[in-house]
C-alpha cells in the first residue's frame, strides 16, 4: 500500500472522531483535516486539504500558530486554551494539543487536536457570574439558596450521631475538613451544616465539583483569570476570591488533576492566590472542606490524590457511615421523605405498612440516603387515593434475598448466578442516577461502552 493510501484511510477514519484534527507536512501543506475541525472553523475540507497552510490561514503567523511552532521550532503545546473567531465571526474556545512528528531527528509533520469547549467555557463563566451575584457577604442572610444546618440532618444511630458531634465541633473553628463517604450519604449536607452553623455563617459558602470541568477551565474557575493570560482571557474573579472569608467545598477533590492539586496545596500553605496569567499575589482567607467517595489510602495508591495535599486538608476527618450501617435511621428518614413529598405532590400519605417497612429494612441501599429518597418518591408517585405505602409500591428488588439461596445457586449455575447479581447492581445504580449512563458507569468504575453493552445484554432499558 502506498503512503498516500495510508493518508487517505487515516483521513476517512478521523472524520468519525469527535475532536478536530489538522496535520501539516514538512512543506506546510495540510494533509489531514477532518470534518469536526472543518465544522469548528466553518471551513470546507476541500478548501484546506492539500493546500498551503499559510495561504488558507493568512491571518496566522509563527507567533500565533501552534502548528507552525511545532513544525519549525519543534515546540509542543499541551492542552492550551485558545479563544478565536471562526470564519462566521463566532467566538470559539478550544483546548488544543499540538506536537511535531519526527522521523529520526527530522520533523516531517505537525499534528493538532482540538476539543471544542465553547459551551463549557460559557457555562463556567455564567456559573462564576451568578455565584458572584448571589453570594456576596452582605447578601448571604437573604440568599434563597437552600442552606442545610445540623437540625436538618436526620439520624439517631450512634455512629451517625458521633460524626455529627465531630462536625459540630469543626464548625467552631476554621480548620480544613476532609469528608469521606459513599455516594449518596449526604457529605455536602454535612459540609453546609459546618458552615451555616459555624463561625463563618455570615460569609460566602461556595461548592465546586472537581470532576465537572477539564483541568484548564477548573484552574480558572478556582483562581480566576487575568486579561492576556491566554488568548481571549479577561479579568475574572475566581471561587477563592468570591469565597474570601467563607468556605469553599471541593467535591470529589480526587478528580482534580494531579498538577492542579499541587497548585492548590501551595495556595493552602501560603494563603494567597495568583490568577491564571496574572502576576499579582492576592491574599485570601478561605476554609476548605473536601469530599471523596473512596477511601483516601486507596486514592493515594492509585495516584488520584496527592499525599501531601491529603495531609494538609485532613485536619478534621469525618467518615460518613453508609445507610446499611445505620439501619435504625431508615424508617426515620423514610417518614421525613414522606412528609417532604406529601407537600410537594399534594398527597396525603399517612404511613408505611408493616410489609413496606420490612422490605425497606432488608434492602442494602448501594445509593445510600439518596436512593432511599428516590424509592420513597417513586412509591408516592404510584399512589392515587390510598393513604398507606404498601410493599407493592416499594419498587426495589432485594438482591441479597434473590441470590443468597444456595439451592438457587446450584440450580442455575455460577454463570447465571453472577449475571443475576451484576444485572441487579446495574439496575439499582441506573435508578439512583435516573438512567444517566455516564454517571452510572463512573460509579460502577467501568467504561461507558462496557455499560452500554451490558444494558443491551440484559435488556435493562427496554423494559
Amino acid at each position: 500500500m502506498k503512503s498516500k493510501d495510508y493518508v487517505s484511510i487515516m483521513q476517512n477514519i478521523l472524520h468519525l472522531v469527535d475532536d478536530g484534527v489538522h496535520v501539516i507536512d514538512k512543506n506546510c501543506n495540510s494533509i489531514i483535516y477532518n470534518e469536526f475541525m472543518a465544522n469548528l472553523e466553518k471551513m470546507d475540507v476541500k478548501d484546506v486539504l492539500n493546500k498551503p497552510f499559510t495561504q488558507v490561514f493568512k491571518n496566522l503567523d509563527e507567533n500565533d500558530s501552534t502548528l507552525l511552532k511545532a513544525l519549525h521550532h519543534n515546540k509542543s503545546t499541551i492542552k492550551k486554551i485558545q479563544t478565536y473567531s471562526n470564519k462566521d465571526g463566532k467566538e470559539i474556545t478550544t483546548i488544543n494539543t499540538t506536537i511535531p512528528i519526527f522521523s529520526g531527528d527530522d520533523v516531517i509533520a505537525a499534528i493538532e487536536v482540538s476539543k471544542n469547549i465553547t459551551e463549557i467555557k460559557e457555562m463556567s463563566n455564567t456559573i462564576l457570574d451568578l455565584r458572584k451575584e448571589i453570594v456576596q457577604p452582605s447578601e448571604v442572610k437573604n440568599s434563597k439558596i437552600r442552606k442545610y444546618r445540623f437540625r436538618n440532618l436526620i439520624g439517631k444511630s450512634s455512629n451517625f450521631k458521633q460524626i455529627i458531634d465531630i462536625a459540630k465541633k469543626a464548625s467552631k473553628s476554621s480548620a480544613s475538613v476532609f469528608i469521606y463517604g459513599e455516594t449518596g450519604t449526604g457529605k455536602e449536607l454535612i459540609a453546609q451544616s459546618i458552615h451555616f452553623d459555624g463561625i463563618r455563617q455570615n460569609k460566602p459558602f461556595l461548592a465546586q465539583n472537581c470532576a465537572a470541568l477539564p483541568e484548564s477551565l477548573l484552574e480558572g474557575i478556582l483562581f480566576g483569570t487575568s486579561k492576556g493570560g491566554f488568548t481571549g482571557a479577561i479579568d475574572r474573579v475566581g471561587l477563592f476570591e468570591q469565597a474570601n472569608g467563607g468556605t469553599l467545598l471541593l467535591d470529589e477533590i480526587n478528580s482534580m488533576p494531579y498538577e492542579l492539586q499541587a497548585k492548590l496545596l501551595r495556595v493552602l500553605q501560603e494563603n494567597y492566590i495568583r490568577r491564571v496569567g496574572g502576576t499579582r499575589d492576592i491574599p485570601i482567607d478561605v476554609r476548605i472542606i473536601a469530599t471523596v467517595n473512596e477511601k483516601a489510602d486507596s486514592l493515594i495508591k492509585q495516584g488520584k490524590l496527592r499525599k501531601d495535599l491529603y495531609y494538609r486538608i485532613n485536619i478534621i476527618p469525618i467518615n460518613v457511615p453508609p445507610l446499611r450501617e445505620r439501619k435504625e435511621d431508615i424508617l426515620l428518614l423514610a417518614d421525613r421523605f414522606i412528609d417532604k413529598y406529601n407537600s410537594r405532590y399534594n398527597k396525603n400519605i399517612w404511613m408505611l405498612s408493616e410489609n413496606a417497612k420490612e422490605k425497606l429494612m432488608k434492602y442494602e441501599y448501594p445509593g445510600n440516603v439518596r436512593e432511599l429518597e428516590n424509592i420513597i418518591m417513586g412509591a408516592m408517585s404510584m399512589i392515587d387515593d390510598e393513604n398507606v405505602i404498601s410493599d407493592k409500591h416499594i419498587l426495589i428488588d432485594d438482591v441479597n434475598n434473590k441470590t443468597s439461596n444456595k439451592h438457587d445457586f446450584y440450580d442455575i449455575g455460577v454463570t447465571q448466578y453472577l449475571e443475576d447479581i451484576e444485572k441487579e447492581i446495574i439496575i439499582n445504580t441506573m435508578r439512583i442516577y435516573k438512567n444517566n449512563i455516564s454517571k452510572t458507569a463512573e460509579h460502577l468504575k467501568i467504561k461507558r461502552q462496557t455499560l452500554q453493552h451490558k444494558l443491551k445484554k440484559y435488556s435493562i432499558l427496554d423494559k
